[in-house]
């Protein structure tokens, strides 16, 4: 075989491999039924229909819009699609809007990174095409922007620019440009909800370090201290205990500084 036919042919099997991923990732990996969970594990299953589905989702302390939502920015910022495609339904059942699941996706990118956030996108796809959700019901590119606060924008640039500016000036223009210049002002997600998901996924990572800064940022956006309370609650199931608790003091501490002030 010609060194030409050789790469030809090589070139061909990529194609073909490519294609086969292609089609594969757009396939949602099945979610485990009650019943496989109790040939594998009777006490997960137990767990989950007891306590997870039974309790926890029930309980009055945040809505089940809101704990959708939160759910949701564990899945993503984790990357963890198997139970994807059945909580973009459920979001969907609890009043989650099309628009707010694209905001959300997109809002993730940046506070969890690009590739948890494509890994979500072929799944989220085929969920919006079988319940005959359309492009049209999706927010634009370049929507009308909310309002900026002048006040806490020229707090937050001093901060970034004495802090950052001297080890990354690329960083510090970006921060400005891409985050609060726009992603914090896209209507398609209420500014409450997106510190909602922010924070969320902040836990869910073990990102603390910016946490008391975006839990105060939430309180200001509306999020009460009850709900900010019991979204641990439910992060707890959803990213672990350990997450949760190594949060648990940071929350306290923006907790306690509110009420003193």
């Amino acid at each position: 075989m010609s060194v030409a036919k050789a790469g030809i042919a090589c070139f061909t099997l990529l194609l073909v491999a490519c294609s086969t991923t292609s089609r594969m990732s757009s396939e949602a990996a099945p979610v485990p039924t009650l019943d496989d969970m109790r040939a594998v594990s009777p006490a997960l299953a137990h767990n989950t229909e007891s306590t997870l589905l039974g309790e926890v989702w029930k309980r009055p302390g945040l809505s089940p819009r809101d704990r959708s939502l939160v759910t949701l920015a564990v899945l993503i910022s984790k990357q963890q699609t198997v139970e994807l495609a059945y909580h973009l339904n459920l979001a969907l059942d609890n009043g989650v809007k099309p628009s707010e699941i694209s905001e959300t996706i997109n809002h993730l990118a940046f506070y969890s990174g690009w590739g948890n956030a494509t890994a979500t996108i072929l799944i989220t796809k085929d969920v919006f095409a079988k319940r005959g959700i359309t492009p049209d019901q999706l927010p634009p590119v370049s929507p009308p922007l909310l309002p900026i606060d002048l006040a806490s924008e020229k707090v937050r640039t001093a901060y970034v620019d004495k802090n950052v500016g001297p080890v990354s000036p690329g960083l510090v223009h970006y921060t400005s440009a891409s985050l609060f210049h726009d992603l914090w002002l896209r209507p398609g997600l209420a500014p409450r909800d997106r510190s909602m998901i922010t924070v969320s996924a902040l836990i869910a990572t073990g990102q603390v370090a910016q946490l008391a800064a975006h839990l105060n940022r939430a309180m200001d956006n509306g999020l009460t201290q009850a709900q900010a309370s019991e979204m641990l609650t439910q992060l707890a199931f959803y990213t672990g205990w350990p997450n949760v608790f190594t949060a648990v003091p940071v929350v306290n501490e923006v907790f306690t500084s509110r009420q003193r002030s």
